[in-house]
């Protein structure tokens, strides 16, 4: 059973390109989400289609060093 690790980010428009592109560095499936809505973090149309004045849930199983530090720096307060 894989345990998933789900952390809470705040995104600007003009951050997501590179939201995109480190987490298509990832050898795991990551998610993206607000509310009910879903998306693939590694698709950039995906990822546009977000609202970015909501607070979004990342959600992963995996490690990677330049992932978890781009997190950080967009992380919300639980």
């Amino acid at each position: 059973m894989e345990t998933r690790v789900v952390r809470n980010i705040r995104l600007r428009p003009e951050d997501a390109k590179e939201f995109v592109s480190v987490a298509s560095r990832c050898s795991f499936d990551i998610d993206i989400a607000y509310n009910r809505y879903v998306v693939d973090a590694k698709s950039i149309v995906g990822v546009l289609g977000l609202d970015f004045n909501q607070v979004l849930t990342v959600s992963y199983a995996g490690y990677h060093a330049d992932f978890e530090n781009f997190l950080k720096a967009f992380a919300m307060a639980c």
